[in-house]
């Protein structure tokens, strides 16, 4: 919707707009979940991040999703790892952009659907390499951080499975509200 005029005061605002309610998002609603690597929990911030990329384009939901992810990461206690969480976005936004732009910008209900689903197998891959790499920075040895990354994966598959189910849903509901309060196409 933002995506060909990135650099005007709406796309700004928007993009601040959506890292706050993503910040806001993982904040609320937070449910922690027991796992070998890292504290993981459930929450709605890839979701959010998700619909952040989809609405906003490419560079302004992936700044969304850096700050807002990247925001909470560091106010929560778990600065040491939130460069992993902003390079989980930038991946993230990547892919997302990528098959969006192939799919010609249209945001009909199926290809809609069909990003949500590319979403959460992304941040599945994604969040098992940063395990990886978080049980690696603390001295664990590749075999153990390996299985130990692949044990923590409930939170992420609960995370993706959400973002699978929800994200088209607040995507149209969000795109309606912008067309209506901001009178864009």
């Amino acid at each position: 919707m933002m995506r060909k005029d990135e650099n005007s005061l709406q796309a700004l605002v928007m993009t601040g707009l959506f890292a706050a309610i993503i910040y806001i998002g993982i904040w609320v609603l937070r449910i922690p979940v027991p796992a070998m690597v890292g504290r993981p929990f459930i929450h709605f911030g890839n979701t959010l991040t998700a619909v952040a990329i989809l609405l906003l384009g490419y560079r302004n939901g992936m700044l969304a999703g850096i700050i807002g992810l990247g925001g909470f990461d560091i106010l929560n206690g778990y600065a040491a790892t939130s460069w992993l969480t902003m390079l989980e976005v930038v991946v993230v936004a990547s892919v997302l952009s990528a098959i969006f732009k192939g799919m010609h910008y249209e945001d009909s209900k199926k290809n809609i659907i069909i990003l949500a689903i590319v979403a959460g197998i992304t941040k599945i891959f994604t969040t098992y390499c940063v395990s990886i790499i978080e049980a690696l920075m603390v001295g664990t040895s590749l075999k153990i951080a390996y299985v130990a990354a692949f044990v923590s994966l409930p939170a992420t598959l609960i995370n993706s499975l959400s973002t699978a189910i929800c994200t088209p849903i607040l995507y149209f509901a969000f795109a309606r509200g912008a067309k209506k309060v901001l009178k864009i196409n």
